[in-house]
């Protein structure tokens, strides 16, 4: 390896990034512009330039995948093991910190974590004992959850003093949340960051000896951080100061999860010695798409003013579409990626359609089956929340932590026990009066004269189920798994595919500790699933940050979608809904497409839409403006057409085929059936041909 390779191919503001070592540093890197870069070899250089350990240096970032990413990085620039250094998520640095050190706050450090699912059913349950409407308990885990982000107790909302608009049943659901949490020894999310922040502020020499601990910090995504967060890293910072926080105020876009654009906008007030350093060489996108998407941005009066450009080129202009309808819209992005594609130069995994809201999807999946294009759409249903998979892992969980009273709740019935909702009540009233959890209720219910036999019958069989387990010692949380499985008699009962996903869960926890995996699983959050390599990516434009394509089209540009109809109104929320759109307008690196139309149905109710007043501060010279609504729209006297039968296609799209004059060629399109069919084929050095299949005399390979 070079000597000065982490000095190697980078511009000069990423140099005067990396080699800063001394007091706050705010980089403010632009869309495109290299962070990642920035953060893993400044990583690298403070480790063999300034002889820090990799664990001295505290380094967070927002997802899993991305914390893997910058290891996989490092790991290339040192030669050193990082396998104990401290990259991670918010909250798996959190887990690891309270794991050392909460019995100072009164936990146990077998602490259950609660995903949103178990969030939710615990509120639910809570919901339904204070007699409230059960329904409620999306938006109240919402609720709860900004204020625990903002650092709020559930004392402090009761005493009403907080600032936040007072609820008085929301108080009582989240003091008695609270308790609950603590009873069956478990934590939330937001309570990792919380309870660290208390950990620091309540108990100064544990704060000093991770002053010592860790004497950097890094910190990338800086504009999503929230007010616990970010007191979090104040806490974290030593004396000296030694902080470097990455992250683009104009990439803010979480504030319903809390997060706070002012963390990024007061850093100098904070760190009032802090150098500031912009990264504004875009790496990704056309000038045209730079121009536009700035232009947009230079709108909001709250922001760090950068000038994003490129050596790219000036690349093509910008297209706005404006249709009828959502279908007419839907089909005009179907087509222009079928003809795209058809030309050659892009595969359908370098397009990704882009919206504000989930219900927008449904138009564009119609249109690409119409089109025979493959899809898949983001942030669907995780493979770690999938029933059987929580399932499993809630006995695991339960085993840990007997005090866990919601994986209890999930399993006490599952495979079926014939436990119905009488005797879970009965177990309930049980460890209320005893002041215990449920499995221990449960127990003691064995041991009961008063108590049923045919109730003891069924409880008994789970007893001795998780005790059996508990008392045997495994190797690997694959081995635990397993004896789950068999033991409970899951898997007798399920059909082939869920069978297949617990073995995959299974496989996947060979060679890892017990804790570790329970951990990691319920680390893990929905934007670490795999990603799809060929097909187009349907998504929100908050599902998109982060990411980039070749291709890029955001659909629905008109008032009330975006801008979002709950934000006009706001002043917070609009500039915040023009930072979602230059999210989406920078996630494209050749093509950006903007669709719109006259009329939406939304709700169950068609309306007249109005293009989005975003639309207004684009440059005229960098766009292609369509207007494709004085088409004659279809009535519903029209003939209803009855879908075609769907055929297998002659040749399949992506494989290979020999021509006897023009070689070897890849199948880009067919359709048609038999031998009526047309298909599209890219030969190398010579271009794309449409052929008749019957007197092509193609050769499949």
């Amino acid at each position: 390896m070079a000597k000065d390779v982490l000095l190697e191919d980078i511009n000069p503001q990423q140099k005067e990034a990396i080699i800063h070592s001394k007091g706050p540093l705010l980089v403010l890197a632009g869309a495109g512009s290299g962070k990642t870069r920035v953060i893993t070899r400044k990583f690298a250089y403070l480790v063999k330039k300034k002889k820090y350990r990799p664990s001295s240096i505290f380094t967070v970032t927002f997802t899993n995948k991305a914390a893997g990413e910058m290891k996989e990085r490092i790991r290339g620039f040192i030669d050193q093991d990082i396998k104990q250094s401290w990259v991670g998520t918010f909250h798996s640095q959190c887990n690891k910190i309270l794991r050392k050190e909460i019995t100072a706050l009164g936990y146990k450090p077998d602490f259950s974590i609660y995903d949103d699912s178990d969030q939710c059913n615990l509120i639910r349950h809570i919901l339904k004992e204070l007699k409230i409407y059960e329904a409620l308990y999306k938006g109240v885990a919402s609720r709860i959850s900004i204020l625990k982000s903002s650092l709020v107790s559930p004392q402090e909302f009761l005493s009403q003093g907080d600032g936040f608009s007072f609820d008085e049943k929301l108080g009582r659901v989240y003091l008695k949340y609270q308790d609950e949490l603590k009873r069956c020894n478990a934590l939330d999310f937001d309570d990792m960051i919380m309870l660290t922040v208390k950990l620091f502020e309540d108990h100064p020499k544990i704060r000093n000896k991770y002053h010592e601990l860790f004497p950097y910090i890094l910190v990338d995504e800086f504009q999503d951080t929230n007010r616990a967060q970010y007191r979090l890293l104040q806490l974290l910072t030593s004396a000296e100061k030694n902080i470097c926080a990455v992250g683009d105020d104009d990439q803010s876009i979480y504030k319903f999860r809390g997060a706070d654009v002012s963390n990024i906008l007061n850093f100098e007030k904070d760190f009032p010695d802090a150098k500031i350093i912009k990264l504004e060489q875009n790496y990704r996108s056309t000038q045209n798409i730079l121009d536009v998407s700035g232009a947009v941005i230079a709108k909001n009066p709250k922001r760090k003013s950068k000038k994003l450009w490129t050596e790219k080129g000036c690349g093509e202009k910008i297209f706005y579409c404006r249709t009828n309808s959502e279908e007419e819209e839907a089909k005009y992005v179907a087509r222009s990626i079928k003809d795209l594609y058809l030309k050659g130069n892009y595969e359908y995994k370098d397009f990704a359609v882009l919206y504000r809201i989930n219900l927008q999807a449904r138009a564009i999946e119609d249109a690409l089956r119409g089109e025979t294009i493959p899809y898949h759409v983001v942030s669907g249903i995780s493979f770690y929340h999938r029933k059987e998979i929580k399932d499993i892992i809630s006995y695991m969980k339960l085993i840990i932590n007997r005090d866990d009273n919601v994986s209890l709740r999930r399993i006490i019935n599952s495979p079926s026990r014939g436990i119905g909702a009488s005797t879970i009540s009965k177990i309930e009233q049980e460890a209320k009066k005893s002041s215990q959890g449920l499995f221990a209720a449960a127990k003691s219910m064995l041991k009961a004269n008063s108590v049923a036999a045919s109730i003891k019958d069924k409880l008994s069989e789970l007893v001795k189920t998780i005790e059996r387990i508990s008392a045997t010692s495994y190797k690997t949380a694959a081995d635990m798994l397993k004896d789950i499985v068999e033991r409970t008699g899951y898997i007798d009962e399920i059909e082939e595919e869920r069978l297949q996903n617990i073995l995959e869960l299974v496989s996947s926890a060979e060679n890892i500790h017990v804790k570790d995996f329970a951990d990691r699983v319920s680390l893990l959050a929905v934007n670490d699933e795999p990603e799809h390599k060929a097909s187009v990516s349907l998504m929100t434009l908050h599902s998109a940050k982060g990411l980039e394509f070749p291709v890029v089209f955001i659909i629905g540009m008109e008032e009330g979608i975006l801008p979002y109809f709950k934000a006009i109104d706001d002043v917070s929320e609009m500039q915040e809904e023009r930072r979602l759109f230059y999210v989406g307008m920078t996630r494209a690196k050749d093509v950006l497409c903007l669709t719109g139309v006259k009329r939406r149905r939304l709700y169950s109710k068609v309306q007249e839409q109005e293009p989005s007043h975003f639309l207004r501060d684009i440059p005229k010279e960098c766009c292609h403006w369509v207007e494709k609504i004085q088409q004659k729209q279809e009535t519903a006297q029209g003939p209803i057409k009855v879908p075609p039968k769907k055929i297998a296609p002659l040749y399949i799209i992506g494989s290979r085929v020999k021509h006897p004059s023009w070689g070897v060629g890849i199948v880009r399109d067919c359709c048609g059936e038999g031998t009526d069919a047309k298909i599209t084929v890219n030969f190398p050095g010579i271009g794309l041909k449409r052929l008749a299949a019957k007197f092509a005399n193609l050769e499949k390979m």
